[in-house]
């Protein structure tokens, strides 16, 4: 995967929030969206 860079589009995603709901990338089609990823949270790496 390429980097993103600050102000860079961010790429299509879905995945649950914290309520198990399905949320999309275009779910906040215009509005500043802040994304964290935790890559090994729940995992035992």
């Amino acid at each position: 995967m390429a980097k993103l860079n600050p102000g860079d589009r961010a790429p299509a995603f879905e995945a649950p929030d914290q309520n198990q709901k399905s949320v999309k990338r275009d779910d906040f089609q215009g509005r500043k969206l802040f994304v964290f990823f935790y890559p090994k949270a729940n995992t035992s790496g």
